[in-house]
């Protein structure tokens, strides 16, 4: 069945309110959420949008993951994911010991070779392959790195701690998540590699947009703006750069900065035209595409959900495009298509990211928030939307 009553986002709302002694014009006041979207969360007559969920854990002093419910136990337990996230954990906290006397690793071009396939099955999403496997390939690159220091051993280790970083944020772990950006930032500087050390400011940009926080995410891609200028110019440079302004963007467009967006928008088109598709330098699936999926997302955040449907109408995405980008592309178009009250379409589009991305879909708040708005419009559900309402929430 679809998640219970005393499950929803609102129902953790109204609880961390009422644990700091709030009333609910108090928190609507502190957010700058309105009271009426406030009262209408809290009662699951609405669902929660991401600017939303992130202002009110800002001003209720909690992780934004507290109120969106993750990590999502029971399904990562069903899933049997649940038992892949603490290998991870070790082998990112062995970073600083050397090599491993017990470990005999293979060869750094096979190990460079797995760490390439890893990013690529995630774009894959194959998730639960990639975090099965992933704490061997962390604990050899680290020992190779220790032992030959060389720029390609710190660059591989660097990428085997980006999927780390994936495969955590997907599945919810957002605490672990950040430790692998940590760990990243110091292989980086060990491969001496300011390309890395921009791709990860990009990334933690992400973290600081989730929890609402637009100044700090703004002056992280700053920062990766100036780490990216220590690095040679080329097209490697450019995608990432042209992805720090589509993260630019998005967080302008979750603080109703439209203006700042269209301005970040239109930089990363111009690069966009210089480099072409660019889905695999660094697995940012940077590109023209990447630029117009970006649009919808900014204008979704800017409230602008009729012309976010419309500007997703007259895209078409690459039959070759990531599967993960695909199904989360699709998930926000359903967001917008819900709040537009085009209910049957946005319902597709959930079951069209849920077949390309089962396990990402699965675990994505915005998806459970779609569901649940489409669930409160709907006053007659088919099997087939109950049946979704099940597999999100076993």
């Amino acid at each position: 069945m679809p998640q219970r009553i005393e499950e929803h986002t609102g129902a953790r709302i109204k609880s961390a309110r009422k644990r700091r002694r709030l009333t609910q014009r108090e928190l609507a006041d502190r957010s700058h959420v309105s009271y009426s979207t406030l009262t209408k969360v809290e009662q699951g007559a609405m669902p929660a949008s991401p600017s939303v969920i992130g202002a009110l854990a800002r001003a209720l002093s909690v992780p934004f993951t507290e109120l969106t419910g993750q990590p999502y136990h029971d399904e990562l337990q069903q899933d049997q994911l649940d038992g892949l996230i603490q290998p991870i954990r070790e082998a990112l906290n062995v970073y600083d010991l050397g090599a491993d006397p017990d470990l005999t690793p293979r060869r750094l071009v096979d190990l460079a070779d797995q760490a390439e396939e890893m990013c690529r099955l995630v774009r894959a999403t194959a998730i639960k392959q990639v975090a099965a496997e992933l704490p061997a390939l962390i604990c050899e690159a680290t020992t190779v790195a220790h032992t030959e220091g060389t720029t390609e051993a710190w660059q591989t280790l660097a990428s085997s701690y980006r999927t780390a970083y994936d495969v955590a944020t997907k599945l919810g772990f957002i605490d672990l998540s950040a430790i692998a950006l940590d760990r990243l930032e110091w292989a980086a500087q060990r491969a001496s590699d300011p390309i890395l050390g921009g791709m990860r400011q990009y990334l933690r940009a992400l973290a600081y947009l989730r929890a609402s926080d637009y100044r700090t995410g703004h002056r992280l891609i700053r920062l990766g703006m100036s780490t990216l200028d220590q690095a040679d110019q080329g097209r490697e440079r450019d995608v990432v750069t042209g992805q720090l302004h589509l993260g630019a963007a998005v967080l302008a467009g979750r603080d109703k900065d439209s203006d700042r967006a269209e301005g970040h928008l239109a930089e990363a088109g111009r690069i966009a035209k210089r480099t072409g598709p660019a889905e695999q330098v660094h697995w940012l699936s940077f590109g023209p595409t990447n630029v117009g999926v970006h649009r919808v997302s900014v204008l979704a955040e800017l409230d602008e959900y009729g012309q976010a449907v419309e500007k997703a109408h007259k895209m078409r995405l690459p039959d070759d495009w990531p599967p993960s980008r695909k199904a989360h592309h699709y998930a926000e178009v359903a967001r917008a298509q819900m709040w537009t009250g085009r209910t049957e379409d946005a319902f597709k589009n959930l079951l069209e990211a849920r077949k390309l991305a089962p396990q990402q879909t699965r675990y994505h708040p915005t998806v459970r928030e779609t569901y649940a708005g489409l669930e409160a419009a709907r006053r007659q559900m088919p099997d087939d939307f109950i049946n979704y309402g099940s597999w999100l929430s076993a």
